[in-house]
């Protein structure tokens, strides 16, 4: 089953520099600049096969900036041959305001001084289990210490951050079993 992205919400937390060196990786080339750099034009040609265009947006202001991504996504489906969640999961690199469903699976010996710490959850991110280690205090800490014992599920809310292929939940709010 294809799945097509179409949250704008999610497609604009897109960077085009992360997109931009995904497609130097792959074999495309940037072979022009349009509307006074707004977008770039990007080829690939593959063996026998058709030659494929990508129109990269370069500013997020833009109106049809998740579009353009959903169109991009769509491409890079057929010629990755890959679903657009897992091309996805790849380039995002911070998705305000996401909830996470899973479950404590490490907690960090706390200071001496501090009821707070860090703890790695496991979660369900685009259809895949990521790690994604966040910091709690006070009661939340201990919520997190209860649910890590006595493996309870948990939901939290915060700032998801992908730095260096490893997940963050900044800002982590309404932290609950």
């Amino acid at each position: 089953m294809k799945v097509t992205i179409k949250d704008s919400q999610i497609l604009k937390t897109v960077n085009p520099d992360v997109l931009q060196a995904h497609l130097l990786a792959t074999g495309w080339h940037e072979t022009g600049r349009i509307y006074n750099d707004a977008g770039a034009i990007w080829r690939l040609k593959k063996d026998a096969a058709p030659e494929y265009e990508i129109l990269l947006p370069l500013q997020h202001n833009l109106g049809d900036y998740a579009e353009r991504i959903s169109d991009i996504l769509k491409t890079l489906e057929v010629v990755e041959n890959r679903d657009q969640v897992e091309i996805l999961s790849e380039f995002l690199t911070n998705y305000p305001n996401f909830t996470c469903f899973g479950i404590v699976v490490q907690i960090a010996t706390p200071p001496i001084d501090k009821l707070s710490g860090e703890i790695t959850l496991l979660c369900s991110i685009f259809e895949k289990l990521q790690e994604v280690k966040t910091e709690l205090a006070n009661h939340d800490y201990i919520l997190a210490i209860k649910a890590y014992q006595e493996r309870l599920p948990i939901r939290c809310t915060g700032d998801l951050v992908k730095v260096n292929n490893h997940f963050l939940l900044k800002n982590p709010q309404n932290f609950h079993t």
